[in-house]
């Protein structure tokens, strides 16, 4: 790869490299970038802007490996190697590792990452509660938690999901841990989902304890009526917003912006339902209104906000296709976050795009008060501008066995799949070769092409098979937004091997 790059680019005689010292010119095998050579590669293939020599000779000292290479100014086939498989050829935009959306719209106009029973560690049936999940769910940008609350001994409730009774956690000490890590990883507002089976003592304690440990961070102002819209989450940051039913005065007083509603119907809605006022649907209403009333759905979460969440039957804690709701809009998919795989490969690769702050503006399309969208477009969508995907797996490096795998010794038969997910339209995938007994440099050089009719909607995920009779075995997975700017000719993805 860096060979046939430095034969292209660099254009210096054999003689200069020969008057260079033997372990130079061993160590260049015939040719070298100079920083011009660099520029022009950095800006026509990378497609950097505003590339500089400065900033390609500040590319050579920190990754050429040969002295007389940084001390003149080149670039060895070992430093560009160096280069290309350095952080800076990474395929995720830097520019989207800090908040770079516009987060004054409405809270409705967000998709918001959530969480759905998050104090679990692993299924429904064995999982027992843990306050570590709380803490790794916020870390991992979660803006929405579940908890859900039951009366406890000595007058204290507890917090636990279905068969966990036996390692049940003090409210309270949800709560401390929450207040401690809340705004840890993004500033903007956490809305608590709070599930309450407690009885009319027991709830007059839980507003108690949150009125005392969250203090000034709880949002208790009454909604303004005279708005039509959510406020956005800069006018919310540092806020924690409760989301629950009207049950003990105490408690009722601390839901303010998500109060619980029961979902009639989308003409109900339209007149009746307040902007304030919140719905939770199960996945399997959730789809079928996906379904039958795909335009509805879509204009109804434009001023509403919407929550699905998994349904009961799902004990292994396996996790619904966010993809399948947030094309109608829906802003809060609630994800077992302990449950790696697609669905959270998807999830958490869609919200890496906006700093990892658990807020991501949704499509434009979806947005606007006068635009039709239909979540089960299976075309061209007008007004969106269609774009052409083309992709060029080269090769690998370094590929890991698959994790506890021994069956096949140290062999590693590798191939990748380029998948892309969003609306119906656009999903679809590709498969390489298989990559004969290599794992360490395996060469695929193969294209793929991909329309893409909604990009703002779209997915990218690479996932890195081992090829078996057997059964073929993960490596590895890389998710980014097809939105962001990632097509240049030469990038880097670092594979993950789990959530």
């Amino acid at each position: 790869m860096g060979l046939r790059y430095l034969v292209s680019y660099g254009r210096h005689p054999v003689d200069m490299v020969e008057q260079s010292q033997p372990s130079l010119r061993t160590s260049w095998i015939g040719s070298y970038l100079d920083s011009k050579d660099l520029m022009l590669f950095v800006e026509v293939e990378q497609g950097v802007e505003g590339v500089n020599e400065d900033m390609c000779r500040e590319i050579v000292q920190k990754f050429e490996p040969s002295a007389e290479g940084r001390e003149r100014g080149y670039l060895s086939i070992d430093g560009f190697t160096h280069y290309l498989l350095s952080s800076e050829c990474h395929i995720f935009d830097p520019q989207h590792k800090r908040v770079c959306q516009d987060m004054t719209q409405p809270l409705s106009h967000y998709y918001i990452n959530s969480s759905h029973n998050a104090s679990l560690l692993e299924d429904h049936f064995w999982g027992s509660s843990d306050i570590s999940s709380y803490i790794r769910a916020l870390r991992m940008g979660c803006r929405s938690l579940e908890v859900i609350v039951w009366d406890g001994p000595d007058n204290e409730p507890v917090v636990y999901v279905g068969s966990s009774v036996a390692s049940q956690l003090a409210f309270s000490k949800v709560l401390d841990i929450i207040n401690q890590y809340a705004f840890e990883s993004s500033e903007y507002p956490l809305i608590l989902c709070l599930v309450t089976h407690c009885c009319i003592h027991q709830q007059r304690v839980i507003a108690q304890h949150m009125k005392k440990i969250l203090g000034d961070k709880l949002y208790v102002d009454l909604p303004n009526k005279e708005e039509i819209y959510l406020p956005s989450p800069e006018q919310l940051r540092g806020k924690i917003l409760i989301k629950g039913k009207r049950l003990c005065r105490e408690l009722s007083d601390l839901v303010s912006l998500c109060k619980s509603v029961q979902f009639r119907d989308f003409d109900i809605s339209k007149k009746e339902q307040k902007y304030w006022e919140i719905c939770s649907f199960n996945e399997v209403d959730a789809n079928r209104f996906a379904n039958e009333f795909p335009e509805d759905f879509v204009c109804y979460n434009k001023r509403f906000l919407s929550r699905i969440y998994p349904t009961p039957m799902r004990i292994d804690a396996s996790n619904i296709n966010p993809q399948d709701f947030w094309k109608c809009g829906c802003q809060i998919v609630a994800m077992n976050y302990q449950t790696p795989g697609l669905m959270m490969d998807l999830n958490l690769g869609w919200f890496r795009q906006n700093g990892n702050c658990g807020y991501v503006l949704r499509p434009a399309i979806m947005r606007e008060e006068v635009s039709y969208f239909s979540a089960n477009a299976r075309d061209s969508l007008p007004g969106v501008s269609a774009q052409l995907l083309h992709i060029k797996v080269i090769s690998g490096q370094n590929l890991p066995k698959p994790r506890g795998s021994a069956a096949k010794g140290d062999v590693v038969e590798p191939y990748i799949y380029a998948e892309i997910h969003g609306i119906p339209a656009d999903c679809a995938e590709q498969r390489t070769k298989t990559v004969s007994q290599n794992g360490d440099n395996p060469v695929f050089d193969e294209s793929f092409e991909f329309q893409i009719n909604l990009p703002e909607l779209a997915a990218l995920r690479f996932v890195v098979l081992d090829d078996d009779y057997i059964g073929d075995e993960f490596i590895g997975q890389y998710t980014i937004p097809f939105d962001l700017k990632i097509i240049s000719l030469h990038n880097l993805i670092w594979l993950k091997s789990v959530c």
